[in-house]
């Protein structure tokens, strides 16, 4: 285990969390995803996490393993045409994955998605926090909008578009 990332993780506390995304940054957040799911079929999850727990840290847990955790923990895969998409932020490490169910995945592929993080992380690393987000659902929703048009009267709202805080 790193010392470094343990470290930063005990002394991240949801204080950071809230100075970063303040009522109004998820308030903005939330707007950009249900914006952006009226043009498209798929489902957008923005969940951020402050720290892992210990035990997680001494189990070596990984921001892509806890991501795809939190992917099943939302049931972000439970939605119809099998394209539910998780931002997952873990704030201790500034990492973002991006969790994509099979139907938009293999239309989209890694490359995309993890290009989509790299642009996320460098806007966090400047301190811009909800742009660096909104930023992030702008590029997802070009991709949904080119694999899973909005229908006019067939777009149900599957999944929560609040970001979620853990």
């Amino acid at each position: 285990m790193q010392v470094i990332r343990f470290i930063k993780h005990i002394v991240s506390g949801p204080w950071r969390v809230r100075l970063a995304f303040p009522k109004r940054s998820l308030q903005a957040i939330e707007a950009a995803i249900a914006d952006s799911e009226a043009s498209h079929l798929g489902e957008i999850r923005f969940v951020v996490e402050c720290a892992l727990e210990i035990s997680e840290l001494l189990q070596g847990v990984t921001p892509r393993e806890r991501a795809l955790e939190v992917f099943s923990q939302c049931r972000i895969w439970d939605t119809e045409n099998n394209s539910g998409v998780l931002i997952y932020l873990l704030f201790a490490d500034h990492d973002v994955e991006i969790v994509a169910d099979r139907g938009i995945h293999a239309r989209v592929g890694e490359a995309v998605w993890a290009g989509v993080c790299r642009q996320m992380e460098a806007q966090f690393r400047a301190g811009r926090f909800e742009s660096g987000v909104i930023e992030g659902i702008a590029h997802i929703t070009t991709q949904l909008q080119q694999h899973f048009p909005a229908f006019d009267n067939e777009n149900p709202n599957e999944i929560a578009n609040a970001p979620l805080v853990l």
